[in-house]
């Protein structure tokens, strides 16, 4: 076997195994779009910049979608990058090397994002940035050799065809550098929005907090008996991962954030003995609510919704917290067609948020968002992330459905909803985010607490002889008290369980203050 031969095989399996990766984490239809999103993204950079020799913004687009969602997505947009790319560009013998290549630029990405939890500065990454262009250039020079230079003396020939390529492989990693500097903390930014919203599945945290809040209602529903003996309980599970100063992070330990305990505080405030563990979360978030109202942006208004409902559910006060009004501050959020920033998600909480701290004075605005949100639901029956037309899903028809039920009325809506969301469920009971997808605990818990705001009950929900979403969620609890994502993963973010945890109770939001004792 020649030495060309033997690379392009083990070249063939590598790539055979990053795909293989990429597909054993079951991705969902939003990842499989996302992941074409940056492609074609990365693909447009390398055509606009094809004047300007060895200059363009692909490598850092590649780098930062590792960075941000991981090996296996990551992975992905680089490889289909150089691929697509080269339908422009000629595909030929350094296809397969470029597709590597830009792979484990993204793997690289993945990793900094693990050593480093994500925090890493503007300059550090800019560097990172450009020593992934010497690192593209390194592996698609030495796939040069391999392929032309034939098999006598490989590595003198890699290191002289190493050395003719250097300022080539430089004005690439110079070109990253100032492509980062000028885009990249944007695009980071922008990128992580996504990641929370559409694919936190592709965290590396095994049985993470949240999660195992799901089961503190299947426990409650399922009486006595219904955990083994000496097993520990979900609440008992996140009671213990509460950091000392009322924090939560994505796994026992983690660094904490407003989103996850925000909605792990929320959660627990629905359940038997856990004030003191609230009034600690609420603590917290009182030490870092610095500009909660001043962020105008989509994640700055998620924090100020999820903050209202925390302090609702405490039965605290929104309207005067760390000397802000957050009620009045959401209000101004609210655009004249009763919208927020146009987006289905964001009004839903908007008209949750709201509703939880007291109609009065924002009534008018309430029946605005109320109005517009009911104008958004799509001809099968579901509610999108964005605007009508977006494609339905049921984390967001069910975050709709609990805004309705919450305005009152609006039956029809919340019967054509409810079906929607039926004819979704998985035969395991369970609910993927969009038809035809894997079940996953989250998006059970929103369908739980969807039907259970259209006035249906989800221990009747079943399709054919299937199992129920309750007895789904159930089947995920673990002896330590964690419930896995899905029967196939063990990643779990925080904020997935506490929606679930209210669902298993046959809790919906808001949940009114008083109402602290899970009965």
């Amino acid at each position: 076997m020649s030495w060309q031969l033997a690379s392009f095989l083990l070249l063939a399996l590598a790539l055979a195994g990053g795909f293989a990766w990429y597909e054993r984490s079951h991705p969902s239809a939003r990842v499989l779009a996302l992941v074409g999103t940056l492609a074609a993204l990365a693909v447009l950079g390398r055509i606009a910049f094809a004047p300007v020799p060895n200059v363009k913004p692909t490598t850092d687009v590649v780098l930062l979608a590792g960075y941000v969602f991981g090996g296996a997505p990551g992975f992905a947009v680089g490889a289909v990058t150089a691929l697509v790319s080269n339908l422009f560009f000629t595909q030929g013998p350094w296809t397969p090397w470029q597709m590597a290549a830009w792979g484990a630029v993204a793997v690289g990405g993945a990793g900094l994002a693990a050593v480093s939890g994500g925090r890493l500065g503007r300059l550090p990454l800019a560097l990172a940035c450009g020593l992934a262009g010497l690192l593209y250039g390194a592996i698609v020079n030495f796939g040069s050799v391999v392929t032309f230079a034939g098999s006598g003396d490989l590595w003198h020939r890699f290191v002289v065809y190493q050395g003719t390529s250097l300022p080539w492989d430089l004005a690439h990693a110079a070109g990253n550098v100032v492509f980062f500097l000028a885009f990249g903390p944007a695009l980071v930014r922008t990128l992580r929005r996504f990641r929370t919203r559409l694919s936190f599945t592709w965290q590396p945290h095994p049985a993470a907090l949240a999660v195992a809040l799901l089961a503190v209602g299947a426990l409650a529903l399922a009486g006595p008996g219904a955990a083994p003996a000496g097993a520990a309980t979900p609440t008992q599970y996140l009671a213990r991962a509460q950091h000392a100063d009322g924090g939560f992070g994505p796994t026992p330990g983690g660094r904490a954030s407003g989103l996850y305990t925000g909605w792990a505080a929320i959660a627990l405030a629905t359940q038997r003995g856990q004030g003191a563990a609230v009034r600690r979360a609420i603590g917290w978030t009182r030490a870092h609510a610095h500009g909660l109202t001043t962020n105008a942006g989509a994640t700055g208004i998620g924090d100020l919704e999820r903050t209202i409902l925390l302090l609702a559910a405490a039965g605290s006060s929104p309207r005067s917290f760390a000397h802000q009004n957050l009620v009045a501050s959401l209000a101004r959020r609210v655009g004249a067609d009763g919208a927020v920033l146009g987006q289905v998600n964001l009004t839903a909480f908007a008209i949750l948020a709201l509703r939880a701290a007291g109609t009065s004075p924002h009534a008018a605005v309430l029946r605005r968002s109320g109005a517009w949100l009911a104008r958004q639901q799509n001809g099968d029956g579901g509610f999108g992330f964005l605007a009508k037309g977006f494609a339905s899903d049921v984390d967001d028809t069910a975050a709709a459905l609990q805004a309705l039920r919450a305005l009152g009325g609006r039956r029809t809506a919340l019967r054509r909803g409810a079906a929607y969301v039926r004819r979704v469920q998985n035969t395991d009971g369970g609910f993927p985010q969009q038809r035809g997808g894997s079940s996953n605990a989250q998006s059970t818990a929103w369908a739980v607490q969807g039907l259970l705001a259209a006035g249906v009950s989800p221990g009747a929900v079943r399709r054919g002889g299937s199992s129920t979403p309750l007895a789904y969620l159930r089947s995920l609890v673990g002896a330590n008290g964690a419930v896995r994502y899905s029967r196939t993963s063990t990643q779990s973010p925080v904020w997935v369980t506490s929606y679930a945890v209210m669902a298993l109770s046959r809790r919906v939001l808001p949940v009114a203050p008083g109402r602290q004792s899970g009965r």
